[in-house]
């Protein structure tokens, strides 16, 4: 199923938190992945920040559409960048993650170094694809923009 509507229109009728990532790094990729097998009520959905409906995000929450070294994530008219957003992720996750919650109390100076080390380095060490991956089916669904061969 394609879904040929205009970006802007996705997202005005988005109702739920979306997951922005680097649709080209494999450790982003990863994280989808397991942020979907946590995610047993199927919260969140997911849009690669490279997509028109990524960059449309992007726009309505004056980050840069150009630069894609931070997940975002976007609950209604608020976004959450690097540290918070995975911390925010992790309190709506089953299991134990959202123990990991708490974190997010710590000033945001002494989370973000951590986060930004591993997002400096992430295509190094974790690798990167040319393009966007296109999802498993039954995945595919909980993404926004659903013409993802066209990332």
């Amino acid at each position: 199923m394609t879904d040929e509507r205009d970006p802007d229109e996705i997202v005005d009728d988005l109702d739920g938190p979306v997951l922005l990532f680097d649709g080209v790094c494999n450790l982003c990729n990863a994280a989808v992945r397991f942020t979907v097998r946590f995610d047993e009520s199927g919260t969140f959905r997911f849009a690669p920040l490279q997509s028109d409906v990524g960059r449309a995000l992007l726009g309505r929450h004056a980050l840069s559409t150009d630069e894609f070294d931070s997940v975002v994530l976007v609950e209604g008219d608020d976004c959450y960048t690097r540290s918070t957003a995975a911390l925010r992720v992790c309190r709506r996750l089953d299991g134990p993650w959202p123990l990991l919650y708490p974190l997010v109390f710590l000033p945001a100076v002494l989370r973000d170094p951590v986060y930004d080390l591993i997002a400096t380095h992430r295509y190094r060490v974790f690798g990167r694809t040319d393009e966007c991956q296109i999802p498993d089916p039954e995945l595919r669904e909980r993404f926004v923009e659903r013409a993802l061969d066209t990332v």
